[in-house]
Formats: structure tokens, sequence, C-alpha cells
């Protein structure tokens, strides 16, 4: 019988490898994580920290007042927001803000306006920004023999203010009010106040900062030039 004989063929040869193209680039851009803003230093975020814990409430409040401010601490006024477009401040009626007459010292009323008007601009704009106060009147009705409370309202319209950006100025109208010591009685009105304060974001300072250290290395480097030349 005839074999059947398969044929055989060649192998073909193998085809040359193309090396891989790399991907065309996107023409998406990458998004990155910078925001272009600086990083706050320990210090700075420190600060912004314990500027926010000192309007949480009283207890940190004067813990804050006894290192930074302790005339504060010492004259125990004590602030309270009622909502967010109303705070009161009420100041005791103890020995450190009496006078030799057994009254409320003029120098304690007058004072605590600034820390009172202070506070409730605080409240508002928060840690991020300075407050200062720039102007502060005070009218004497009559003497306050009792704590004293202070209400505050504002002429210009704070949150707006603040919504707008930059810095500004801000005046508030405070009354202050001798408390009620009996039942039916009265409050009494014994002074009236307006301060301006001027509120500054925290972010203006650095930058003025920057440019002012910027400014004075050129001048350096001038004046190096100079002297090699």
């Amino acid at each position: 019988m005839p074999e059947d004989t398969a044929t055989m063929e060649p192998p073909a040869a193998a085809s040359p490898q193309r090396p891989a193209t790399p991907p065309a680039p996107s023409s998406r851009p990458r998004k990155t994580r910078r925001t272009g803003k600086r990083k706050l230093t320990i210090s700075e975020r420190i600060e912004a920290y314990f500027s926010k814990l000192s309007t949480k409430n009283n207890f940190w409040h004067r813990f804050c007042s006894m290192i930074w401010l302790p005339y504060a601490f010492r004259s125990g006024i004590k602030i309270k927001k009622i909502d967010s477009n109303t705070f009161t401040a009420v100041l005791p009626f103890r020995r450190f803000n009496r006078n030799w007459y057994n009254a409320m010292a003029g120098a304690a009323l007058l004072g605590n306006c600034e820390i009172a008007g202070g506070s409730f601009v605080f409240g508002f704009v928060g840690a991020d920004y300075t407050v200062v106060c720039k102007r502060l009147e005070y009218s004497f009705k009559r003497p306050c023999f009792g704590p004293a409370i202070y209400r505050i309202t504002p002429q210009e319209d704070v949150q707006a203010l603040v919504d707008a950006g930059g810095e500004f100025n801000v005046t508030l109208d405070l009354s202050i009010y001798q408390a009620i010591s009996k039942p039916g009685g009265k409050e009494k009105l014994v002074g009236k106040s307006v301060t301006t304060f001027h509120v500054t974001p925290k972010s203006l300072h650095r930058a003025r900062k920057a440019r002012k250290a910027a400014a004075e290395q050129q001048l350096k480097q001038e004046q190096q030039s100079q002297q090699q030349a």
C-alpha cells in the first residue's frame, strides 16, 4: 500500500517585533495638590488654635485671658453670645473693679468696653483676623453700684464686611447698665460708649511682611554690588 506522506511546510520566518510606542500625552492637565497658599508655621497654627479656643466658652476665655490678657482675667468680665448677632458682657462688682467710694471704677467701665467690643467683633471674623481698637469714647451718666452689663450694637453689617474681604473698620455702640439688684427693680443706664475697631486678615499681614523682607534683601544686594564695584 502506498504510504501517505504528510507534506511538511517550512516554518515562517518570525516577523521582527516593533518597539512599543509610548502613549500620547493626554491633553488634559494633571491635577496637582498645590493650591498656591503658603503653609502656616507652627507658631501661626498654635496662635490660630488658641484664638478659636478662646471663643468656645467662658472657661477657655478666662484661661487664655490669664496668659495673654491679664487685665480681663483680673476684672472677671464674662462674654455671653445670645445669638449670631447679639452679644452681652457682664462685669462683676468685685474689689478689683471698685474705687475708693465703693462704686465701679471709671477705668474699669471704660477699659472693659474694648474687651467686650473686641470679643463681639472677634466672634464674627474668627481666628484668621486681627482686631485692634482704633478709637474709644465713653460718656458717664451715673455711678454704678453693682455688676455692669454691656449691650453691643454694631453700626455696620459686620458679616457683609467680612464677606467682602480685605481690611475694614467697624464701629460699635455700647450701652452699659447697672444690673438689677432687687426684685422688681429696673436696670440703670450708667454710660454709653462708641468704639471703632480696625480688622485685618492675618494673610495680609504675612504678605506685607514678605514684601518688606524682599525689599530689604534687594536693597542689601544693591549695596553689596555697589561696594564691589
